[in-house]
C-alpha cells in the first residue's frame, strides 16, 4: 500500500511537471512592432505591417510550439525617437513582448537600441538603414539594408559610364550623412568628381533654392537621397519646373528617390532615373513571383515595395530564429541561431553577416522605364553578395 502511494505521488508530480512544460511550451510568443501607422510616415508602417502579416498568413501562425501575436504600437512621425522609446518600453513593461521588431526610420531604432540591451530583448530592424544601428546593441539584427550598401553601387556605375561630375543633394540626418558619405567616397575612388554638396531638413517641401544652385553649377548629375514618399515627389516636381532635367542634368540615388509607391505621384517625369537598390517588384525569380501574386491578393490596392519585403523577410528572419532555439527568444540564443541564416529571399539570395549582423545581399543597377503602361524600376544590372561598406 505504501508502496502504491508513493507511486501514485510520483506520478502526479510527474504530470504535473508535464503539464507546466505543455503550458509553458503553449504560451504565445509576442512580437510588439512599433512603426509608424499614421502621419507623414504612415504607408511605411503600413507597408511593413503588410508583409509581416502576409508571412504569417502563407506559413502559418504557430512556430516552434509558439503562436506567433503580433501587437502594433504606432509611433508617428517615427522620426521622434522618445515616442518610439516610450512605446517599446510599455511592450516590454506592459505587453511582455519576447521580441520587438519593426522601426522604419532611424531616430527610431537608435532610441530603442539601448532598451534591447537593458530589457535583454532580440530587435528585428525591418527597415533603418543608418550604417551604425546594428552596432548599439548586440541584441540587434537587421533584416532589410544600409544606406552605404544602395548607394556605393550607383556611385561605381555612375564614373564608369560617363557621368564625371556631381552635385550632391541629401537629407540632414543620420541616413542621408550615411548616403553622402559612401557616395563620395565610391564615386572620387572610381574617378568621379563631387563638385558640390547640401543638406536639406527632413520637413522640406520647396526644393527651389537648392535646385537653382545645383543648376549652376553644372554638373552631369544630381545625387539625391530623401526618404521615399512625399519628398522624392516635392523633390522631382521642383527639378522639372526649375528646368534641371532640359540642362541635361542626369539623377542618381539609391531606390529610396523611385519607391514604387512614389512612382504613381511622380510620373513620367521619373523616366530614365538611374539607380541602385536591393528589391524591385519586377525582380525576376520564382520566389518573387509567388510573393507579389500572393501581395496583390492580400492587398489589392497597394503596390508592394521594399518595405513589405523587409517586413517579409524580418519575419522569416524570425521564425527561422525560433525553429533552431526551439521557441526561445532568450536573446544570447536567438541572436547566434540567426548569425549567419541564409535564405532566398524575394529579392534575392541573402545572409545575415555573423560578424556585424547585417544583412548580406545583391543590390541592383535600375533605370525607371514604363512597363506595359506602368512606371517600375527595372534591373539591368547587379553587385552580388554586397556587405554594408559602412562599417
Amino acid at each position: 500500500m505504501k508502496i502504491n502511494s508513493i507511486c501514485r505521488s510520483l506520478a502526479i508530480a510527474l504530470f504535473g511537471t508535464a503539464s507546466a512544460l505543455s503550458a509553458g511550451a503553449a504560451e504565445p510568443l509576442k512580437i510588439g512592432m512599433v512603426v509608424p501607422m499614421s502621419g507623414p510616415f504612415a504607408t511605411y508602417g503600413k507597408e511593413m505591417m503588410n508583409g509581416a502579416k502576409l508571412y504569417i498568413a502563407r506559413n502559418g501562425d504557430t512556430v516552434a510550439g509558439r503562436k506567433i501575436e503580433l501587437i502594433v504600437k504606432d509611433d508617428a512621425p517615427g522620426t521622434a525617437g522618445d515616442v518610439s522609446k516610450r512605446l517599446a518600453q510599455e511592450l516590454v513593461v506592459k505587453e511582455k513582448v519576447d521580441i520587438l521588431a519593426g522601426f522604419a526610420l532611424t531616430p527610431s531604432a537608435a532610441a530603442v537600441a539601448p532598451l534591447a540591451t537593458e530589457a535583454r530583448k532580440p530587435m528585428v530592424i525591418m527597415n533603418a538603414a543608418t550604417s551604425m544601428l546594428t552596432t548599439k546593441s548586440n541584441n540587434i539584427v537587421r533584416a532589410s539594408f544600409t544606406l552605404p550598401q544602395n548607394t556605393a553601387p550607383i556611385a561605381i556605375w555612375a564614373a564608369k559610364n560617363g557621368i564625371r561630375k556631381v552635385y550632391t543633394l541629401v537629407v540632414d540626418y543620420s541616413p542621408g550623412h550615411d548616403s553622402e558619405a559612401q557616395f563620395k567616397k565610391s564615386f572620387s575612388a572610381a574617378g568621379g568628381e563631387v563638385i558640390g554638396e547640401v543638406r536639406v531638413p527632413i520637413k522640406t517641401t520647396d526644393f527651389s533654392p537648392y535646385l537653382e544652385k545645383i543648376k549652376e553649377a553644372k554638373p552631369d548629375a544630381v545625387f539625391i537621397f530623401v526618404p521615399a514618399g512625399d519628398l522624392a515627389v516635392n523633390f522631382m516636381k521642383g527639378f522639372q519646373e526649375r528646368g534641371l532635367s532640359k540642362a541635361g542634368i542626369k539623377i542618381i540615388g539609391p531606390g529610396d528617390l523611385t519607391d514604387e509607391e512614389s512612382l504613381d505621384a511622380i510620373g513620367d517625369a521619373a523616366i530614365g532615373i538611374y539607380n541602385s537598390f536591393h528589391y524591385a517588384p519586377g525582380h525576376k525569380s520564382p520566389e518573387n513571383k509567388a510573393f507579389t501574386e500572393a501581395y496583390a491578393k492580400a492587398y489589392p490596392n497597394d503596390r508592394v515595395n521594399f518595405m513589405a519585403v523587409g517586413g517579409y523577410d524580418g519575419m522569416h528572419l524570425i521564425y527561422e530564429g525560433l525553429k533552431k532555439t526551439g521557441g526561445s527568444a532568450e536573446p544570447e540564443k536567438f541572436i547566434d541561431a540567426v548569425k549567419g541564416l541564409k535564405w532566398v529571399s524575394p529579392r534575392g539570395p541573402v545572409m545575415i553577416d555573423p560578424a556585424t549582423r547585417d544583412i548580406v545581399q545583391t543590390v541592383y543597377i535600375r533605370k525607371v522605364e514604363k512597363v506595359g503602361g506602368k512606371l517600375q524600376n527595372v534591373e539591368f544590372d547587379q553587385m552580388p553578395d554586397f556587405k554594408d561598406p559602412g562599417k
